[in-house]
C-alpha cells in the first residue's frame, strides 16, 4: 500500500476522549451562563437555553457512555482527600478513553506508586508528564521514562523531588550539555 493511499484511509483525527467531551461540556455551560446575562427577547432566550441544555445533556450522556457515573468518578479523582485505596479502585475500572480521570489520578497527591507506574504507559501525554513529575513515582518507572527517546520526559524527571539525587544530577548535566537552564 502506498503512503498516499494509507493517508486517505486513516485521516488524522483525535480520539473522542473524556478530556475533549468534558471541555466541550464546560464551554456549553459557559455559553449558557453568558446567555443568561444578555438582553434577548424571552422566546429567543428560551429557545437558545433549551438548545444549550440539550447539548449539555448529550455531552453528559457521552461521558457516561465511556464511563458510567462519570461525574461522580471525576469528583472522586479530584478529591485531594481520597485515599490511595479508593484511587486504585477507581483506576482498576478506568476505560482507555477516559483521559480526563487518568490525568486527575496521575496528578493526585495520594496516588500510590503502583498506580503511577501503570499510568506511565498511558496514551495521553499529559498523564505521562504528570507521572514524570510526581514525587511518588517509583525510581524504576522514572528511569524508564528517562530512557524513552520519543518524549523529553527526562527534563521533568530532573526536577522531580522523588527521583534519586544521582539520577537528577545526571539529567541536570545533560541539560547543561544541551544548553538548557538547569
Amino acid at each position: 500500500m502506498r503512503r498516499t493511499e494509507k493517508r486517505r484511509q486513516l485521516p488524522h483525527q483525535l480520539p473522542r476522549t473524556t478530556q475533549i467531551i468534558y471541555g466541550e461540556r464546560q464551554a456549553l455551560e459557559t455559553a449558557l451562563r453568558l446567555l443568561r446575562s444578555t438582553r434577548l427577547p424571552a422566546a429567543r432566550r428560551r429557545l437558545e437555553e433549551e438548545l444549550l441544555h440539550g447539548l449539555i445533556r448529550l455531552r453528559t450522556a457521552e461521558l457516561n457512555a465511556i464511563h458510567s457515573g462519570w461525574d461522580a468518578k471525576a469528583r472522586l479523582a479530584a478529591d485531594r482527600r481520597a485515599s490511595a485505596t479508593r484511587l486504585r479502585s477507581l483506576a482498576a475500572r478506568l476505560p482507555r478513553e477516559d483521559y480526563y480521570i487518568a490525568r486527575l489520578l496521575s496528578d493526585h497527591p495520594n496516588a500510590p506508586a503502583d498506580l503511577l507506574a501503570r499510568l506511565a504507559r498511558h496514551p495521553y501525554r499529559a498523564v505521562r508528564e504528570n507521572v514524570a513529575r510526581h514525587p511518588r513515582t517509583p525510581v524504576k518507572t522514572l528511569e524508564a521514562l528517562v530512557r524513552d527517546r520519543r518524549e523529553p520526559l527526562w527534563y521533568l524527571v530532573a526536577f522531580n523531588p522523588g527521583a534519586p539525587e544521582p539520577l537528577r544530577a545526571r539529567l541536570r548535566a545533560r541539560m547543561r550539555r544541551q544548553g538548557l537552564q538547569a
